[in-house]
């Protein structure tokens, strides 16, 4: 009996797209117009497809190179670039989610963001939080369910907890606070005691 299962078609690879001034300058556009990019990370973006075309086509890449470059500093001056915005909308972005301040930095440096940018960025959170790390690991705990927000039996979670906030690059004594509140309402009262605010604020 012929055997009717016949061997899955692997779908064709599309050839990579050959990288001249015109075919990369419209790359870095539909990057940017999806991802907001550091200039290192672009380049990166961008030199990936200098990379490819010189495999598929024989391209020089010197040559793709330094049209990359061209595209980089032509949108820093144009300010479709700014690394110093960018760590600051993503600095924010993270805070938001939950993210510590050293994993915040790590993030960016892995990026390609400059040192005092990254800086820059973690001051502009501290102007706006009294306290960026306690604040980024209630988001964090409330997100995961740890501490006074999981349900049920909380003392045989304490150590997956504790080893889950340090993970994301929070301190002991942070990850102990938060873990050892007795409820979520005693942790906010707490941060808003810091910051030198009236408990009877909304």
């Amino acid at each position: 009996m012929n055997d009717r299962r016949q061997p899955r078609k692997q779908r064709r690879q599309r050839k990579p797209r050959k990288a001249t001034a015109t075919s990369l300058d419209r790359a870095a556009l539909h990057y940017l117009g999806r991802y907001a990019s550091s200039a290192a990370n672009l380049r990166r973006v961008l030199m990936r497809r200098v990379e490819r075309s010189a495999w598929a086509h024989g391209t020089d890449v010197e040559e793709g190179a330094k049209l990359v470059e061209d595209i980089v500093e032509r949108f820093q001056r144009a300010r479709l670039l700014d690394d110093l915005a960018y760590a600051e909308g993503r600095a924010q972005s993270l805070h938001r989610r939950g993210a510590s301040l050293r994993a915040i930095r790590t993030r960016l440096v892995a990026k390609g963001v400059a040192v005092d940018d990254i800086e820059a960025a973690l001051a502009a959170l501290g102007e706006d939080t009294a306290d960026p790390d306690r604040t980024a690991a209630l988001a964090y705990a409330r997100r995961r369910r740890i501490g006074p927000w999981r349900k049920g039996e909380r003392d045989a979670f304490r150590e997956r907890d504790l080893a889950a906030l340090s993970r994301q690059g929070f301190s002991y004594d942070i990850a102990r606070w938060v873990v050892g509140a007795e409820s979520v309402e005693e942790l906010e009262a707490e941060l808003v005691e810091e910051a030198g605010l009236s408990p009877d604020l909304p």
